[in-house]
């Protein structure tokens, strides 16, 4: 789940794979169309796959399934297309429906870049000589502004340390040595589409997905860094993502508890944090790993149930703890 709503941050528009072969809707596809309307993800497009599998009166009722599932929803009025992913089938129809039917959207070219990361690594191989190292890539996409060539960067939180029980976040600061996507070089980069930032910074910091949850952008100009949250949240009414028995109700979700833990996810962030305070629907979350983000911010909750992590409500950032 943490994994779906690191990917939907930074998303213009989702795909929602449905199997053809099975009852609709699963507990993860609710569970996944929940997250979707919660991202405010106005753009969606229905993939019915494994039509091969099959036959015509199956794929009739799995289609009308479909329609009773998203019947309300965010999805409501979006085209569902039927594939075959193995064989190949409708593959065309569907990349057409992607270009024709997803808007491009406004993108912001004039404020300060902000870039998210959701990836980032070290790219030398082992044994590399030291005259021939390069530094750490950072992957993910620009949220707004421009990034260039050259150009002196900021990572916030950074390096994380804790001595004493007191938390200290350092910034890293870097320069843009490259910048890439797919197989293009770029002189500079805007929002749109996943990038790839290559930077002087020591490789190290790269490796092995370590600066996922960090936001990059031009020195000074980057959100605070908060240790604690002050958010304002709305619970789903029922559990998603679990089985019940047919005639089993659906779990309700239950309310926040003063010293439960939650995973938080914010942007690209998941971390958990610990409930301080709770009254209606306001609550104080201390956080475990602090978060560079800004008032306003969204953020999703998610509960430990039965081993795993399910999405039970979302919020926005109303005030927050700045890390001294």
């Amino acid at each position: 789940m943490a994994t779906m709503l690191n990917g939907a941050a930074i998303m213009d528009a989702a795909l929602l794979l449905i199997s053809g072969n099975e009852t609709c809707p699963q507990a993860q596809t609710s569970e996944h169309l929940a997250a979707v309307e919660i991202m405010k993800l106005q753009n969606i497009i229905i993939v019915q796959n494994k039509m091969d599998l099959i036959k015509q009166s199956a794929a009739v009722q799995n289609h009308q399934q479909i329609l009773n599932f998203i019947e309300g929803t965010i999805a409501q009025n979006s085209p569902i297309v039927p594939i075959s992913a193995q064989m190949k089938y409708n593959i065309d129809v569907l990349c057409e429906y992607i270009c024709t039917s997803i808007p491009i959207p406004i993108r912001d070219f004039t404020s300060p870049p902000r870039f998210i990361v959701v990836r980032s690594f070290d790219v030398n191989k082992p044994g590399t000589d030291l005259d021939h190292l390069t530094g750490g890539v950072a992957g993910g996409s620009i949220m707004r502004g421009v990034l260039k060539l050259g150009q002196e960067i900021e990572v916030k939180p950074g390096l994380i340390s804790r001595s004493n029980g007191r938390i200290r976040c350092t910034s890293i600061r870097s320069n843009i040595v490259s910048l890439f996507t797919e197989d293009n070089d770029l002189q500079y980069a805007v929002p749109g589409g996943l990038i790839g930032v290559g930077t002087s910074m020591d490789p190290t910091l790269c490796r092995a997905d370590k600066l996922v949850g960090q936001v990059l952008g031009e020195v000074g100009k980057l959100p605070e860094i908060f240790s604690e949250l002050e958010i304002n949240f709305f619970l789903l009414r029922r559990l998603l993502g679990v089985k019940t028995e047919a005639n089993e109700k659906p779990c309700r979700v239950e309310k926040l508890q003063k010293g439960e833990v939650l995973m938080v996810t914010i942007g690209s962030t998941s971390t958990s944090g610990r409930i301080s305070a709770v009254k209606s629907d306001l609550a104080k979350v201390l956080l475990q790993d602090p978060v560079c983000a800004s008032e306003g911010d969204k953020i999703t909750l998610s509960r430990r149930i039965d081993a795993r992590w399910r999405l039970i409500g979302w919020g926005r950032i109303t005030r927050g703890t700045i890390l001294a």
